[in-house]
């Protein structure tokens, strides 16, 4: 037992250093790019070079995938990647890339990066069952994708459909499980595991360049680090105050009542904390943040495009680190570098712009990568990509005359020098994000349905639609002030410190930071008066704040991280007065306080969830599938080395987060209906699915044999497979029956799969 154990984790260990290699290329190669986009980051935005390698990659084969010149196979993953090497060598050339000037800082976040990605691996190891919730709809899509030739991608669920969601997030991880030589089921979890290692990572590097260029002139060299390892750690790991309730007796899931209005048990503590509760907290709604995700193991959008997210931001502080400095002009002309003007071809310039052409398309490329992993992101993001733009080149007008009037600038406002340019810089950035978009638009038709206004008046809730807006009645839901201090009162009373201690003199990353904040509280708003509305009734507004507040949550752990080190590394600059060191402690006393209470969330949810990691399972996230269904398990594993490409396969449909689905999630082959409320919501109807159920069972239960061909011939079904669910499913099944229609290829226990040869290119098997 012992030595199976060690031989797992061995094994374990392997594969993770396998696919950490495959990251550490990556980001090797890139590097020269990096630094082009970060001149100003003390770390060249290291860490970055991996994420923009893996777009670059993911996105050129999507593209080619869909023009049918290129198969999404592994040589040709290889033959693109080789392709960017003398690209980057030239442009490491050409930019005089100096390895050794930020070679410690390469150490230090790759041994940040591996560390996380070894620690939530272990974690991971602990509970590694691609199994519950919607995990077989994120794994659907993956081996859908990873068996698919070209694109788009098949839904495993809805033959012979192509996937209707945002699924680039999951094409980026077909591409990495490719390129890495590992197996699905245990890139999965390591997927999540690497997530979490960006996650952090990138805080950090977003963090530390702040305070790096807020003390670019000081002594303190520590700071940015420090700094920057804050926070990671509040962005990765950090939860809400909703864990004040470990004090207290429990309330009743779901029905949450204030704190002060429970029994303070502290003998107890930590009684039966729950810590879903905490993404659950407002009534009909969710509001989940990172740790969460890493906890609960669902690869969704929101999760995959992490990474994705902190890479524009890291970006857009570029830009306005680029544009807030005052040392030089020609820094206005954004040039690459400033020994770099020969490299004409990525500094090109429309006249009267500021912002090169390369650097705009750069931001509209990430904007599409966002919407193609999670729409609601690659929206929230063009408008912060708008705001940094407005401010810098309204900095620009100030830089170029620094002593003019107030009329002056509100003048210059209105006239072609700020309007005209600002605005044809984002009609540039949509017109190229519209192009790379393209592409994964023209098979995607989006499921939602309007925007709905909440607490509309009833002369509104009468007219019932205008336009895209609807007056439902009956949909008035606000969140009481006090559930959203627990939610977000963390960050807020670090912000409320900031701005009474540091009310004057901002500098410019104070008002990066600052323009962090009011966003983030522009998404947190939102939800109480519009939502965008889908198929669910009584959660008509979760979506939408699921949506918005996650990005808020991200954007708050980065100004919080910053906040603090800022105001504790100010305090030794001031003589303060006895009033002042009063109004400091009582300040930094609850401060502290919340800080501990945010960290107490990992410790309860990670042992929660990971069964207070007792016991190592390994990182093949199908291996559950072995004593649950022993027989069904080893002809899934069968089907997934001897069958190619994507024939037809029938199995038992069922209901969403059910076992049902579990062939054509677990292999890839499509289905002819898989879980239907998932079909009905990509489909924004549920005339599609519905029919289909019926039709299912029929071709499971009938005795007419004329009627079993017609529909196998109506969805082209090259496989049946009939295993325990099938069974439970449809008590009058006849097996037999497909003898006549086909023949046997496989058989272990009571799971058989047929071949059905009602076409003639199911022959192939």
């Amino acid at each position: 037992m012992v030595q199976g154990s060690n031989n797992m984790l061995l094994s374990d260990l392997l594969n993770i250093f396998q696919w950490w290699a495959t990251f550490f290329f990556a980001g090797v190669i890139f590097i020269p790019i990096t630094t082009l986009i970060f001149p100003n980051f003390f770390d060249k935005g290291y860490i970055f070079a991996k994420v923009i390698g893996i777009a670059l990659i993911s996105y050129t084969i999507f593209v080619l995938g869909f023009l049918k010149l290129l198969p999404f196979e592994t040589q040709n993953l290889y033959i693109i990647l080789g392709l960017f090497i003398p690209i980057n060598l030239l442009i490491g050339r050409k930019s005089k890339l100096n390895f050794k000037q930020i070679l410690p800082i390469i150490i230090i976040e790759e041994f940040l990066f591996a560390a996380i990605l070894l620690f939530w691996s272990f974690i991971h190891a602990h509970q590694p069952d691609i199994h519950g919730l919607e995990k077989y709809m994120d794994y659907g899509f993956i081996n859908s994708i990873l068996r698919a030739k070209y694109f788009p991608p098949l839904d495993m669920w809805l033959t012979p459909y192509p996937i209707n969601y945002y699924y680039f997030g999951h094409l980026v991880t077909a591409v990495l499980t490719k390129l890495s030589f590992l197996s699905s089921s245990i890139t999965f979890n390591l997927t999540l595991s690497t997530i979490a290692a960006f996650t952090f990572t990138g805080a950090f590097s977003i963090g530390a360049n702040l305070l790096y260029f807020l003390n670019k002139n000081g002594k303190n060299s520590k700071l940015p680090i420090i700094g920057g390892i804050l926070t990671g750690l509040i962005l990765g790991f950090a939860g809400n105050l909703h864990t004040v309730y470990l004090f207290f007796k429990p309330y009743e899931n779901e029905n949450p009542v204030p704190f002060w209005q429970l029994i303070f048990s502290p003998n107890t503590f930590p009684n039966s904390y729950w810590y879903p509760n905490a993404t659950r907290f407002i009534e009909n709604t969710i509001h989940e943040f990172p740790i969460y995700s890493s906890v609960v193991s669902d690869l969704h959008g929101h999760v995959l495009d992490i990474p994705f997210v902190l890479l524009t931001i890291a970006i857009l502080l570029s830009i306005f680190f680029r544009f807030n400095n005052q040392s030089s002009i020609q820094n206005l002309k954004f040039k690459i570098q400033s020994d770099n003007s020969k490299f004409k071809i990525l500094n090109f310039e429309f006249p009267f712009l500021t912002f090169n052409f390369s650097l705009l398309t750069l931001l509209a490329f990430l904007l599409a990568i966002m919407y193609m992993i999670n729409a609601w992101d690659g929206i929230i993001y063009f408008l912060l990509t708008a705001i940094v733009i407005a401010y810098v080149k309204l900095k620009s007008i100030i830089q170029i005359s620094p002593h003019q009037s107030i009329k002056y600038y509100v003048s210059s406002i209105k006239q072609s020098k700020y309007l005209i340019p600002t605005t044809l810089y984002l009609i540039l950035i949509f017109v190229g994000f519209f192009l790379f978009t393209l592409p994964f638009n023209l098979n995607f038709k989006p499921f939602a349905s309007g925007i709905g206004v909440l607490c509309a008046p009833k002369f509104l809730t009468d007219i019932g639609q205008f336009g895209p807006f609807l007056f439902e009645p009956d949909h008035c839901q606000h969140s009481p002030l006090w559930q959203l201090f627990i939610l977000y009162g963390f960050f807020y009373f670090w912000i409320f410190g900031f701005l009474v201690f540091k009310i004057r003199n901002f500098s410019p990353p104070d008002i990066f930071v600052l323009i962090l904040i009011l966003l983030s509280a522009l998404l947190i708003i939102i939800p109480e008066f519009i939502y965008v509305k889908d198929i669910y009734p009584a959660h008509y507004r979760a979506n939408t704040m699921f949506k918005l507040v996650y990005q808020s949550f991200m954007m708050l752990s980065i100004s919080s991280g910053y906040i603090m080190v800022r105001l504790v590394s100010s305090i030794k600059y001031y003589v303060l007065s006895i009033e002042k060191k009063i109004l400091y402690v009582l300040y930094f006393i609850p401060a502290t306080l919340y800080l501990i209470l945010v960290f107490f969330y990992p410790y309860f949810a990670i042992n929660s969830y990971f069964g207070n990691l007792k016991t190592y399972h390994g990182l093949d996230g199908t291996s559950y599938l072995k004593p649950l269904y022993p027989n069904d398990y080893e002809a899934i594993l069968w089907i997934n080395k001897n069958i190619k490409g994507q024939p037809i396969i029938l199995e038992a449909q069922g209901d969403s987060y059910t076992d049902y689905g579990r062939v054509s999630a677990n292999t890839g082959l499509p289905t002819v209906l898989g879980w239907t409320v998932h079909e009905w919501l990509w489909r924004g109807t549920y005339d599609i699915p519905s029919p289909r159920i019926e039709e299912v069972a029929k071709m499971y239960e009938s005795d007419n044999s004329k009627e079993i061909e017609s529909l196998l011939k109506k969805y082209k079904v090259s496989l049946i497979f009939i295993g325990e669910l099938e069974r439970q499913k449809y008590p009058n099944l006849n097996e037999e029956k497909f003898q006549l229609l086909g023949k046997t290829i496989y058989q272990k226990g009571d799971t058989r799969i047929f071949q059905s040869i009602t076409e003639e290119d199911n022959r192939q098997f």
